[in-house]
């Protein structure tokens, strides 16, 4: 294997443990948490549907660019999309969404595993990055879900949302 690949099924494997590890210790109180006081308003169980649907969909999009296609769609709304999803995974339970993220973080390490040297060069468009390689989009599913996690304990902590003044 190469040292790339081996780096990201490293950081995906790791972080997508922890995170699970992490979720599944907290309490039905802690999960309603509200965590970010602007935008979707999620609340800790909304951010875990959030890592689970945006792994889904970069499963998705990833697949494509495999396969020679662009990735995801020039005029992708990540607001847009977060607001149409929300709803979708309402009445999930949590253990729920835990078994759904670990199956498409499975999905994830598989695509890695299957990819040659030279796909992670792939040039690929992210709503976030925009033009990019699938490897700096590879990369940014292991940051998202650390960045989410740490805002859920932020929250957390503070027994609060977090305020645009004081998340990131």
């Amino acid at each position: 294997m190469s040292a790339r690949k081996d780096l990201l099924l490293k950081r995906l494997t790791e972080e997508g443990e922890r995170t699970l590890t992490y979720f599944r210790a907290l309490t039905e109180a802690q999960l309603a948490q509200a965590v970010y006081a602007s935008g979707p308003g999620w609340d800790a169980r909304g951010v875990l549907a959030h890592m689970l649907w945006t792994e889904r969909a970069f499963n998705h999009y990833n697949r494509d660019v495999l396969n020679g296609g662009p990735g995801a769609p020039e005029d992708f709304d990540i607001d847009g999309y977060n607001a149409e999803q929300t709803p979708v995974y309402a009445s999930h339970t949590a253990p729920e969404l835990l078994s759904q993220f670990e199956a498409e973080r499975a999905e994830t390490l598989r695509l890695v595993s299957q990819s040659a040297e030279a796909d992670f060069d792939r040039q690929a468009y992210h709503p976030f990055l925009g033009r990019t390689t699938l490897e700096e989009i590879l990369k940014l599913l292991y940051r998202h879900t650390m960045l989410h996690a740490r805002d859920v304990r932020k929250a957390l902590e503070a027994g609060q949302p977090l305020t645009a003044a004081s998340d990131g």
